[in-house]
């Protein structure tokens, strides 16, 4: 890669995949003195199917919330600087127009998040943001 590496963005949802690609972004944040942003994406349609009032959709948020303060006092405690942001939306659709607008250097997703939809070999979303982003990505298994 030419350009040096200044902001990662780490697609986050609770997973243990989505720890694993937090954990290399930390690691690859630390050797190039990089920032990270993790993004938390509600699946908005799916919770307004759910549940109408909402109250589904703020325990989510809660939960969101609860696991990127979570990420953070995991980033600090290697000395990078972690900021984040919750968004309501399609996950893969969305942390692709995320990263274009934002104009990170890279992503670092993990290959399987908590999605009920099963592919061979990557995770819906994963495979979706490979294969729509126009920066590079990182996909860890």
């Amino acid at each position: 890669m030419s350009t040096k590496i200044q902001k990662i963005l780490v697609p986050l949802d609770g997973s243990k995949n989505s720890i694993r690609g937090l954990d290399n972004a930390i690691y690859l944040a630390r050797q190039c003195g990089a920032k990270i942003t993790g993004v938390y994406i509600l699946p908005v349609p799916a919770v307004y199917a759910l549940h109408p009032i909402g109250f589904i959709k703020t325990e989510l948020n809660k939960e969101a919330k609860n696991f990127l303060n979570d990420a953070k006092k995991r980033c600090a405690t290697k000395g990078i600087v972690f900021n984040s942001k919750i968004i309501g939306g399609d996950p893969g659709y969305d942390i692709v127009r995320f990263s274009k607008n934002k104009k990170y250097d890279l992503i670092v997703i993990g290959a399987r998040g908590r999605s009920h939809l099963k592919q061979v070999f990557l995770g819906s979303v994963s495979n979706y943001v490979l294969h729509k982003s126009k920066m590079p990505v990182l996909i860890v298994k």
